[in-house]
């Protein structure tokens, strides 16, 4: 259960950089993150399969949503 809620958070994190257009190359956004370049390529895959549309902007060394996009986990109290 620690490793899927860590997941999360990794995700979490990597959705706030993003929008901020702050990632930096891979190398940069993995060390960012604490993670591997590897680790990093397998989330982002993980991102697109939840249908994230992220790429690289070239221009700017960021990842970047194509698209305005949200993403939430957890629970929250409905009105």
């Amino acid at each position: 259960m620690d490793c899927m809620i860590k997941h999360i958070q990794i995700i979490e994190r990597m959705d706030q950089l993003i929008r901020l257009q702050a990632t930096g190359s891979p190398e940069k956004f993995a060390q960012r993150l604490g993670i591997s370049k590897t680790k990093l390529y397998r989330m982002i895959n993980l991102m697109k399969q939840l249908s994230a549309p992220i790429e690289y902007g070239t221009t700017i060394q960021s990842y970047v949503y194509t698209e305005a996009v949200g993403f939430t986990f957890g629970f929250y109290r409905s009105r």
